[in-house]
């Protein structure tokens, strides 16, 4: 997915510090944290203290947490410089469980509720037996979905959200191109582009060309033995989670006023102001009324979510490093408990 949530806004908070001292058995919790950083190796799987609620704050048990390319971005030292480190850190902010606890100023949610969230880092991470969200990043479960797939959706269906909806105000018969459609945001952005009626064209390798049509894509490109302008005329949107020269020969297929949103790199004034069109690049950030309006299109059959390997919480690095490939069909997700019944 070459680097999809490079803009996410969350990884500029103050990441969580797990407090070093002595722990019961009770005040426990397993979790993959962070001393330092560096590559794969310096994931470690430990016991870490369960954090507590703030007046503000949901406790929720974890069933499930959602990995993203963003994840071992921070983990390699690539936002050092915007952040304010502290060691012990927990990675992660998609996440699924039910509702353990919560503080007092807390009214949408209660004990035993399922939920899915996208939780910043600045109350902890997801890569943990219990994590801490608030209302403004919760929304209540899918009802269709497990908690493994719900797990799959927050960051990258927040992200294709506010790509499309919020900031190119895509419509009913406008054209977008999405590249990267049979990633993580990429398979939402179909879905999501298609339940507001647009034509929806979407490049992805061959290997997923069929999965581009079972998402809804009127027309799928193969980007290794078609050039995508060659298709491609006049579009109204595009969403580039690519870069680069994706980026550079997307411009020429947007038509006079449209708009280019790209998750990686900032459009080119210059390129903008010569063709007549609009950019941004994106920052996604939580929003739990979105993502229950996400959730409602799930529940409606409108929007379907693709998980393609699940590890176990130990396992992290390999969730990891198959992120890292870039070539990951729609989610990795770590499977933390088991589902409640």
């Amino acid at each position: 997915m070459r680097s999809l949530t490079l803009l996410l806004r969350y990884v500029f908070v103050t990441p969580f510090a797990i407090t070093p001292f002595a722990l019961s058995a009770e005040s426990t919790m397993k979790a993959v944290v962070i001393h330092e950083y560096g590559g794969l190796e310096v994931l470690k799987y430990e016991d870490v203290q369960r954090p507590e609620p703030k007046e503000d704050q949901i406790l929720v048990r974890v069933i499930a947490a959602g990995v993203n390319p963003v994840d071992g971005l921070i983990r390699s030292g690539m936002f050092a410089k915007h952040e304010k480190a502290t060691f012990p850190m927990i990675l992660g902010a998609d996440i699924a469980g039910v509702v353990e606890k919560t503080g007092s100023k807390v009214t949408k949610f209660k004990a035993g509720d399922p939920v899915f969230a996208y939780a910043s880092l600045k109350s902890g991470g997801a890569y943990a037996e219990y994590a801490l969200t608030t209302e403004r990043e919760a929304a209540p479960k899918p009802k269709v979905l497990t908690y493994v797939e719900a797990a799959a959706v927050p960051v990258v269906a927040l992200t294709a959200w506010q790509a499309l909806v919020d900031t190119a105000k895509l419509s009913a018969r406008q054209t977008v191109l999405i590249h990267g459609g049979s990633g993580g945001v990429g398979t939402f952005a179909i879905q999501i582009a298609k339940a507001r009626g647009a034509r929806v064209i979407a490049t992805a390798s061959t290997a997923n060309q069929d999965l581009l049509m079972q998402l809804g894509a009127d027309v799928a490109i193969g980007y290794t033995k078609q050039k995508f302008e060659d298709v491609a005329k006049d579009v109204d949107v595009v969403l580039d989670s690519i870069g680069k020269d994706t980026l550079a020969r997307s411009y020429g297929v947007v038509r006079k006023g449209g708009f280019i949103v790209s998750l990686v790199a900032r459009p080119d004034r210059a390129e903008l102001d010569k063709r007549g069109i609009r950019g941004a690049a994106l920052s996604v950030e939580p929003n739990s009324d979105e993502l229950a309006e996400i959730g409602k299109l799930i529940d409606e059959g409108k929007i379907k979510v693709i998980v393609s390997q699940t590890f176990p919480l130990s396992e992290a690095i390999k969730a990891q490093e198959q992120v890292a490939t870039g070539h990951t069909r729609g989610k990795i997700v770590l499977k933390i408990a088991d589902e409640p019944k």
